[in-house]
């Protein structure tokens, strides 16, 4: 039954519950995104408007809907979120070198690596405006400690880069600062705008923290394993720009001596054609690595589910179950 639930996951209930929210999200995104210097809206509006599932101000606005607050600070909150978000992509995508983001030319690639960290940067001002605008010392607090956190991750990735000994614990490091902190800091911000507990916080930030982890997981096991389409980008793009993530940790520890040459060239020294690709996936496959990392994905799914036990019965709370059991299932 539980695999029957995940086969079909969606995530209908928290587009539908947050569906007027989310009207005035996008419009507070438009207005926040404008300046007068021409290139900023251009570049910002090019990955606004690029087909991501604005999830993480879901989380947000659900959130905030859950405890029963009906003011608008959760809408500035979540749209912040969303910048922060974005400027992370625009930041990401030229640290990188990515050529794709959600099947379409990054912002570098048209405009340049300077535009897009500068527009980053922008965002990222916006988003602080906004935070200032709700008036919450303890929303400011838990999402510009988040900021600071995303970019401590990064810092910690371009450390790791192309460094085949990074163990798994550092490994999840790295991503529970780049990936889950945004996603734990979007749930969490909920509660405190409605007034909720001390419990009710700590529920949702570490609902959003096991979430993002998870959701991180089955990315990197999707670059192995799906399609550029629906993935949003080109498939083997980790392998091909020498990132060390999960499938990789787990084959190169399993690995023959033979085997880890193979690894230390491709990753380490950038022979990551397509034919090496092949060869990476069937050693992922022979180790169990992808399957490993999908399980590794489904404990903290369940993390997640626990950390709302204690929480009433909303239809909020059952749309945020149904996150969990949709950012899994993408690798069905």
């Amino acid at each position: 039954m539980e695999g029957d639930r995940r086969e079909v996951a969606s995530i209908e209930a928290i587009i539908s519950l947050t569906a007027q929210d989310m009207g005035r999200v996008n419009e507070l995104i438009l207005a926040r995104a404008g300046s007068d210097v021409e290139m900023i809206p251009e570049v910002a509006n090019h990955l606004i408007s690029s087909g991501g599932k604005r999830l993480r101000p879901m989380l947000t606005l659900a959130a905030a809907q859950m405890f029963g607050y009906n003011g608008d600070a959760h809408v500035k909150l979540a749209t912040s979120v969303e910048f922060m978000h974005t400027a992370t992509l625009l930041h990401d995508d030229v640290v990188d070198e990515s050529d794709l983001r959600r099947g379409k030319r990054t912002a570098r690639m048209i405009w340049g690596n300077q535009a897009s960290v500068l527009v980053g940067d922008f965002l990222l001002g916006q988003a602080f405006r906004m935070m200032v605008d709700v008036g919450s010392l303890d929303a400011l607090d838990i999402l510009s400690a988040a900021a600071s956190v995303i970019a401590e991750g990064e810092v910690m990735q371009l450390g790791a880069a192309k460094n085949l000994e990074t163990t798994e614990e550092n490994y999840l490091s790295v991503i529970g600062a780049k990936t889950a902190a945004l996603f734990s800091a979007a749930a969490e911000v909920g509660p405190i705008v409605a007034g909720g507990s001390s419990d009710d916080r700590t529920a949702l930030r570490s609902y959003g923290m096991n979430l993002g982890l998870a959701f991180q997981l089955i990315d990197d096991a999707l670059d192995y394993g799906s399609d550029s389409e629906s993935l949003g980008k080109n498939v083997g793009d980790d392998f091909r720009e020498g990132k060390v993530t999960l499938p990789v940790i787990l084959s190169y520890g399993r690995g023959s001596d033979e085997e880890r040459a193979f690894w230390k060239r491709s990753i380490e020294h950038g022979s990551s054609d397509d034919v090496s690709l092949e060869k990476a996936r069937g050693l992922m496959a022979k180790h169990g690595s992808i399957d490993d990392t999908i399980a590794r994905a489904r404990h903290f799914g369940e993390l997640a589910r626990d950390a709302l036990k204690p929480l009433a019965e909303t239809p909020q709370k059952q749309a945020l179950l149904d996150v969990i059991d949709f950012c899994i299932s993408r690798v069905n």
